[in-house]
């Protein structure tokens, strides 16, 4: 691997500047006799930022400076300041991280994580490939770490109430699901001019495993969603938050379809690969039921969203809109009471943000141990049918997954993407 480059002291001074403290070690006496969980956290920008814990965080991890100093301001004492991840793993007194990275580091830190023996709450998308999540799947299980997936959808009450009622059987027997999402997006006419990263910047380390490239404005940082290589579009972006909900209100997550169907177009006023439209199908077995994803698709004029699904069963349907912090449903479903004995989520008993819920249900697991309730296991399949959908729209064909065996049946072209290489010298 890379050599663990410290802060140089220009950066340090630079940073000190801005009021940012520079690393001191906190013993984990410090934390007190009720062993309170002492945080790294890793990505603080953008969605990272949210999971910071301040008056128990050890260490703060992020490639921008930028970022990394305004997270700095947050929080009590002097934590570690790296742009290293792995000095944040390599630090006895941290409990739990929080990865909220790009999406091509998820993988990779959390397996390191676990290795490290450090429990873990990662942004969701969980993976980018199969055999990513099947290693994160591994790892969680080997070192017995508590992993927490960030589709927070599972921990929002209004979601849990549209998954009370259709598995109470409400709909009957559910036969499809469609799911509509506006398209991908675009940067115009010009692409930005690729040049030399700023200063504030670590390139290199943004990339890590990805494959070289020369900094662009218009990647970093929140535009790698419309690379395939670092992201893979809104299906495998909010899809991962959508279908999740799908999952759970069918009590599918040990299930995964047989075939997959993928087209899209691309527009050429861009060099994003990810296709600006996109139609999904994939179609499951025993029980039978269709799933789809349509990029753009119609809102459903009972309950319309930028994005949603229709559940259509044998006796009634139902909308649902969102699926991760934000959801909305139809009122049959939110005022709906369940027999006695009939099938209740499970939600922290707690009054907060669906995010927050979900944080505080992987502490909560941190202390008992338990699988919280998007784990490693459950992040992985439900991300498994964006990763085979973009791999079925790349290879232009219709293809049939065995969810059993995790490949594709008969189609060695498909399966060469169920993995793929990492630029040297990182490795899982």
């Amino acid at each position: 691997m890379n050599d663990r480059p410290n802060i140089s002291r220009r950066q340090i001074l630079t940073a000190a500047a801005a009021g940012v403290a520079f690393p001191t070690i906190i013993p984990r006496s410090a934390w007190g006799a009720n062993e309170r969980i002492v945080y790294g956290h890793i990505g603080v920008g953008g969605m990272g930022s949210s999971h910071i814990v301040p008056d128990a965080c050890a260490a703060l991890c992020d490639v921008d400076q930028n970022h990394l100093a305004r997270a700095a301001k947050r929080v009590q004492g002097t934590p570690l300041l790296t742009d290293d991840y792995r000095r944040v793993l390599d630090r006895k007194d941290i409990d739990a991280v929080t990865i909220g990275t790009p999406d091509h580091w998820h993988a990779l830190m959390t397996v390191h994580a676990c290795q490290a023996g450090k429990d873990v709450y990662s942004e969701k998308p969980t993976c980018k490939t199969i055999a990513e999540g099947q290693a994160m799947v591994a790892a969680a299980k080997r070192y017995k770490r508590v992993v927490q997936i960030g589709a927070q959808g599972r921990s929002n009450p209004v979601a849990a109430a549209a998954c009370r009622y259709i598995r109470n059987g409400q709909l009957g027997k559910v036969n499809r699901v469609d799911i509509w999402h506006p398209n991908n997006y675009v940067t115009g006419e010009k692409w930005g001019k690729e040049q030399n990263p700023p200063s504030h910047l670590n390139w290199d380390m943004w990339l890590g495993p990805l494959r070289w490239r020369p900094y662009n404005p218009e990647i970093a940082h929140f535009n790698f969603r419309w690379l395939m290589d670092s992201g893979g579009g809104f299906v495998r972006d909010r899809g991962n938050h959508a279908l999740s909900i799908v999952m759970w209100c069918l009590n599918a997550d040990t299930t995964g379809p047989v075939t997959v169907k993928a087209t899209g177009e691309q527009n050429p006023n861009t060099v994003y690969d990810a296709p600006l439209t996109m139609k999904v199908t994939w179609e499951f077995r025993n029980p039978d039921w269709t799933l789809t994803w349509n990029q753009p698709g119609t809102p459903n004029p009972r309950l319309p969203g930028e994005w949603g699904a229709t559940y259509q069963g044998d006796k009634d349907s139902l909308v649902v809109l969102g699926g991760d912090g934000g959801c909305e449903t139809e009122q049959k479903a939110k005022d709906y009471t369940p027999p006695a004995g009939g099938f209740q989520p499970f939600l922290e008993p707690v009054k907060t943000d669906p995010t927050e819920r979900h944080r505080q249900n992987w502490r909560r697991c941190i202390k008992t141990r338990e699988q919280p309730v998007m784990n490693a296991e459950i992040g992985y399949r439900v991300i498994t049918l964006p990763i085979i959908a973009n791999i079925a729209y790349q290879v232009g064909r219709k293809l049939t997954w065995d969810p059993m065996a995790h490949r594709f049946i008969g189609n060695e072209e498909a399966n060469r993407f169920l993995s793929e290489p990492y630029r040297k010298p990182w490795r899982m």
